[in-house]
């Protein structure tokens, strides 16, 4: 992506990614910040102004490095190498955490970040799985940086557990011939493409992610697929039977013999539906009175009976279409 102007943190590029990333965008304004959790200038920008804050890169320096316990598909969630995202999916998690300055932020204090979470790993009491990307997609981050190439390779020969991670994108070429040994596991998150088109703005299509977890699946890594988020769009069920379909029919042998599946409903916010209205008026509404519920402060599910009847849906069509599917969770 082709970024507008570049807000910086001085001390960056005291870093050799911050150097770097100096040089590769000298073309492009860059503007000093005190901090990249707070800038002013573009924290008062109106909701409208949503898909031009995208369009900014923010390079600081990670200063929060506290591991939080996770039981669903990793042991620890661990604050890494970036936060925010380019893309803009219109009902992004990430939106919750940072409101309309979801844009992504790039650490250039990478070394310390990949040092640390393999100690981690070599301490921990048991073998351990550590979620690398839940604050941002590290298979984008990675064009930036080449961090996700480092971590790899540098946990597979180092650590002890796994890393994991998911992603939206398929540009994953540069992966397949490091030396990861069996510790990455890379979850490819899917959605029927015309969610894809209409919700899940600026990432990959359905076929290139299919495509680009065979080759992962070939090269050896551990891999998964997210149905995520379940959205209930008109027609959904026809839409995630075909996805289901599809899946059947473009997934590699390989892949259907030894992934696992995760099941993720939509959640929902005020802040989103702030945000869509004013910056993407012409899109898909995704609140639903009839169909939705509260949840916590300003969030909003599925109500329970529309929830249930998609679950068992979902299950019944994995279950005609693939041997003893590993469903790992539904929520």
């Amino acid at each position: 992506m082709k970024y507008k102007k570049i807000y910086y943190e001085p001390e960056a590029l005291n870093y050799e990614l911050g150097q770097k990333l100096r040089e590769r965008y000298n073309n492009i304004e860059w503007l000093p910040i005190t901090s990249h959790n707070n800038i002013e200038e573009l924290r008062k920008k109106d909701n409208k102004d949503f898909i031009e804050l995208k369009k900014y890169l923010i390079i600081g320096i990670r200063k929060t490095h506290k591991y939080v316990e996770n039981k669903k598909s990793s042991d620890y969630l661990v604050p890494f190498t970036s936060s925010g995202c380019s893309a803009m999916c219109l009902y992004c998690y990430l939106v919750c955490n940072y409101n309309k300055c979801s844009y992504l932020r790039i650490y250039a204090n990478n070394e310390f970040i990949i040092s640390n979470l393999i100690k981690k790993s070599i301490k921990a009491k048991e073998t351990s799985t550590f979620e690398i990307g839940s604050n941002s997609d590290l298979i984008l981050e990675n064009q930036i940086t080449g961090n996700l190439n480092k971590v790899i390779e540098e946990f597979g020969e180092k650590g002890r557990g796994f890393i994991t991670f998911p992603t939206k994108f398929n540009m994953v070429d540069k992966l397949l011939n490091l030396k990861h040994n069996g510790k990455t596991i890379i979850r490819m998150s899917l959605n029927p493409q015309y969610i894809i088109s209409k919700i899940e703005i600026g990432t990959s299509s359905l076929i290139n992610r299919i495509n680009a977890i065979n080759k992962l699946c070939d090269a050896g890594y551990k891999v998964g697929i997210l149905i995520a988020p379940v959205i209930f769009v008109e027609n959904w069920k026809e839409l995630y039977f075909e996805l289901i379909q599809k899946l059947k029919n473009k997934l590699s042998y390989k892949v259907k013999q030894e992934m696992f599946i995760e099941v993720i409903f939509m959640t929902y916010s005020y802040v989103h539906n702030a945000i869509n209205e004013q910056a993407f008026p012409d899109k898909i509404k995704l609140y639903n009175k009839k169909l939705m519920t509260g949840r916590g402060k300003g969030k909003y599910i599925y109500r329970k009976e529309y929830r249930d009847d998609a679950e068992k849906f979902i299950r019944s069509e994995l279950n005609k279409n693939f041997d003893s599917p590993n469903i790992i969770y539904v929520v």
